[in-house]
């Protein structure tokens, strides 16, 4: 069995890859060689890295300049007998190292949580007979069979699909889920377009396939995320840094003052222990043992009015890094846009109306000219909803002051549309009741219904799907009065196009009336003689708060990255319409999104300039992601990251400060991160980047306040040594 299938079984047929996995498309392994095959590749499980033991971890958060200086202090004042001083020492030093211990313990979960999505259980043919296993026991070569719900166990090369749709957005950032297909494919095809491959902790949403697995464990595209997030190193944060250099120069100066003290003092005649002792009151006094308990205090309040404002920081110092951040690396969907398809424009009877609204929200209004119109006088239009709403499998409801969506999200988005052009859907489907469906199949491209007329004894086959495939099976156009007129398809596919280049979806809708008494529908009945009704342009709309949020960010010079595992297209004109990009044509050609295989291509010493000049990143891997964080931060940048998925797990480790989604987010996201927003929302970011401005602000006070404090303390003791005179203190 080749051992290197996984890196090209894309590029390969599933009969050729079969055949170097040597396995049965029908029967599967035998047990005998199952046995075989899982003591040589192990278990189905990402190995987590054996971590240092509690008290080891405990025991490096004292390792710290200032902390080493405050233990000396605690030791000396106690020596003295100043047990209230020694003990508020103490105290400051075990309750930062407690929040330390704590804040480091909870990071390790990453890695735990990631494993866990691999805890399954999977369809396997094994012997020629199905059967129900624990996912942890798949192996190289074992038939898995997927259908709607199943989450994928190991990544997997699909040897039959029928309508298959698998979810791939916590590993690749893919907005909708993909449809799958047998087609072999370029060697060099990202993830997020092998379209026929399944990946494991991807979920199958629809349709039906089966699979033969090609990696298991750390193998797979999981595995190797999780060696990612392992091997990333986790940075200091500005403040920890600037603290880090203070407390060591502080040290440097508090020892030679220290020094000083006593050489000065005994080269005047005085006694040694006289002097030890003042060089001890000198360090005591010059010690800003205060200084830990009040950042600790401020950064804890800063946590407190950020959660008001929906962001709850998981890592204390990470309060003031967001007041240093330079650049926001953000996710798109979900986070600058509502991560719910909307139709926001309609073609029908040879004219465009704009929808507004957004989400699934079916509150809006139908435009033409700006003006609204009422669709009920557009016989073309009206169709062209009925048709959305009628083929389609999906329904939308309301829970707690939300509408949400059982189904897919483009038919989601038919709905929502069809009301707010005035249909019930209830009525609409009391009066077409459905006889019969052919479902989407992405061989066929398109979903066909047949329904009753009302009062009519004519059945109504309607259709949707791909421009390409409706235009086919269609031979004329409706009108806006509802006549049947000479279809014109260049027209009809530069007017998509055009809607396609502003970022939007488009699907095509046809009708035909059938033969009275007819109740199946077949694919030979779809085959010609239907009437073109119009198109339905959707697209995952821009929130509207992200759009003030960025605009504030560019303000205050902090500069907004997009990196996306959505399609360049998309991405390219969300950020138009956010104004991460500029609208002008020049800077669009200037600040065109950079996809993952175009990323490739650039050398590791252009990359720095890269990611600073380029705004816009789509299609990119996870190890992508992490490289532009570092190129930018080589580049001096404090840099935000936010993410939701598992492939954004190892950038979020790696950033400055790394922001999770609350809501969408996965555990593996969660746990990377230094901050989680209970909203998704960008605009809590930058609530957040204001609040932490707030916090270093009132940092940069206190220090100001008590270095002075303090230094005088010490001074004056220094001063009356030099002067030969009495020690005041």
């Amino acid at each position: 069995m080749e051992e290197n299938i996984y890196e090209h079984s894309h590029n390969i047929s599933e009969d050729e890859v079969i055949k170097r996995l040597e396995t049965d498309p029908k029967k599967g392994l035998d047990t005998e060689e199952v046995k075989r095959r899982q003591e040589r590749f192990g278990p189905n499980l990402i190995a987590t890295k054996k971590e240092k033991g509690p008290i080891i971890r405990f025991l490096l958060q004292f390792h710290q300049p200032l902390i080493y200086i405050l233990l000396a202090a605690a030791l000396v004042t106690a020596l003295l007998e100043e047990w209230v001083d020694s003990g508020v020492i103490m105290g400051v030093v075990l309750i930062n190292a407690a929040i330390g211990f704590i804040q480091e313990s909870k990071a390790l979960k990453a890695l735990e949580a990631l494993a866990r999505t691999m805890v399954t259980e999977a369809t396997v043919i094994r012997g020629g007979e199905k059967q129900r296993i624990s996912a942890e026991e798949i192996v190289p070569g074992d038939i898995v069979q997927l259908q709607s719900g199943d989450k994928a166990p190991a990544d997997m090369r699909l040897i039959r699909v029928r309508d298959l749709q698998v979810d791939e957005s916590a590993l690749t950032g893919e907005s909708v889920p993909v449809h799958k297909k047998l087609e072999v494919l370029d060697e060099d095809t990202v993830v997020g377009d092998r379209i026929n491959m399944a990946y494991a902790s991807t979920v199958a949403t629809y349709g039906h396939g089966v699979a033969v697995v090609v990696a298991t464990g750390t193998k797979t595209e999981m595995g190797r995320i999780s060696e990612l997030i392992s091997e990333t190193e986790q940075l200091q944060t500005p403040l920890t840094k600037k603290i880090a250099h203070f407390s060591h120069v502080l040290l440097y100066v508090i020892l030679s003052l220290a020094a000083l003290t006593v050489v000065v003092g005994i080269l005047q005649g005085q006694e040694w222990l006289d002097m030890f002792l003042a060089a001890v009151a000198l360090a005591v006094a010059a010690i800003p043992e205060g200084l830990p308990a009040t950042m600790s205090i401020t950064l804890a309040i800063g946590v407190s009015r950020m959660a008001r404002r929906r962001a709850i920081i998981r890592k204390l110092p990470a309060v003031e890094t967001l007041g240093s951040t330079t650049v926001i690396c953000s996710d798109k969907t979900g986070t600058l846009t509502e991560n719910q398809m909307t139709v926001q424009e309609i073609w029908a009877g040879r004219r465009s109306f704009r929808v507004t609204g957004s989400g699934y929200d079916p509150s809006g209004e139908i435009l033409l000219d700006d003006e609204e119109v009422n669709a009920s006088d557009f016989n073309a239009l009206m169709e062209c909803l009925r048709a959305g709403v009628l083929c389609n499998d999906s329904r939308i409801y309301e829970e707690e002051e939300q509408w949400k969506i059982q189904g897919d999200p483009t038919e989601g988005a038919l709905i929502a549309s069809g009301i707010k052009g005035g249909l019930s859907l209830e009525a609409v489907q009391k009066e077409h009741p459905r006889l019969d469906t052919i479902p989407f199949e992405s061989e066929q491209q398109y979903m066909g219904t047949l329904n009753e007329d009302g009062s009519r004894n004519t059945p109504i086959a309607f259709a949707k799907g791909s421009l390409e495939k409706i235009l086919d099976i269609c031979d004329s156009l409706m009108d806006a009065d509802g006549n049947s007129v000479e279809l014109d398809a260049d027209e009809i596919m530069k007017i998509s196009d055009k809607m396609a280049s502003r970022g939007l979806r488009v699907i095509a809708f046809a009708k035909k009336e059938m033969k009275g008494g007819k109740e199946s529908l077949e694919h030979a009945d779809l085959e010609s003689g239907l009437t073109f009704l119009g198109l339905q342009g959707m697209i995952d709309p821009p929130r509207s708060e992200a759009i003030a949020s960025v605009k504030a960010c560019h303000s205050a010079g902090i500069r907004v990255k997009m990196i996306t595992g959505d399609h360049a297209i998309t991405a390219s004109a969300i950020a138009r319409q956010i104004g991460i990009v500029s609208s002008s044509k020049a800077a669009q050609r200037a600040q065109a999104a950079l996809t993952g295989k175009e990323l490739a291509k650039v050398s590791e010493e252009d990359l720095p300039a890269t990611a600073e000049e380029k705004d816009v990143f789509a299609r990119v891997a996870p190890e992508q992601k992490l490289h532009l964080v570092k190129a930018l931060q080589s580049r001096g940048h404090v840099v935000a990251m936010t993410g939701d998925g598992v492939n954004d797990a190892p950038a979020l480790k790696r950033a400055d400060i790394g922001i999770a989604m609350g809501q969408a987010g996965t555990d593996a996201a969660k746990e990377s991160s230094d901050m989680i927003l209970t909203d998704d929302n960008f605009a809590s970011i930058e609530a957040a980047v204001e609040e932490g401005r707030g916090v270093f602000d009132n940092l940069t006070k206190f220090i100001v306040y008590i270095l002075p404090t303090n230094a005088g303390q010490g001074l004056v003791i220094l001063g009356a040594v030099l002067a030969n005179m009495t020690l005041p203190i």
